[in-house]
């Protein structure tokens, strides 16, 4: 069998927040971008893999999702824990000053971690948790 993961999706709130976010603070270029005012679809990835990308999604835009669901999902990016990724880069440290320098809210320093791996986190415009961790 052979399957690549493609897409994954992460909510916004604020379409232009989350373009300068990826494009300005990652680095990712924008592959796509569709829809209008707060409903619209962002296709972003890192420069060179252009088989790897983020969908930043409006939310709540399926029509089969319900109010109940819409204040759940809401309530849940306020609190920053609706969605996340975890990203990885050769040299942590001049990504996490990189992605500082671009405005990004820190919620973790790179820090070695009990399970082996030395990481860092941020949250983007949207409040998804975006942890990036150093490979090898």
């Amino acid at each position: 069998m052979d399957i690549t993961i493609h897409t994954s999706v992460l909510p916004h709130e604020d379409p232009d927040a989350s373009v300068a976010f990826y494009r300005d603070a990652l680095g990712f270029e924008v592959r796509s971008d569709v829809g209008d005012g707060k409903m619209r679809w962002i296709t972003v990835g890192p420069v060179g893999q252009p088989n790897t990308c983020i969908l930043l999604a409006p939310p709540a835009a399926d029509p089969g999702i319900t109010d109940d669901e819409r204040r759940t999902i809401a309530e849940m990016m306020a609190k920053g824990t609706y969605g996340w990724i975890l990203l990885a880069t050769a040299d942590l440290g001049a990504t996490f000053e990189k992605v500082v320098a671009g405005g990004a809210e820190v919620v973790q320093e790179p820090t070695d971690q009990p399970y082996g791996v030395r990481d860092c986190a941020f949250r983007d415009p949207a409040g998804n948790l975006v942890r990036i961790q150093q490979l090898g």
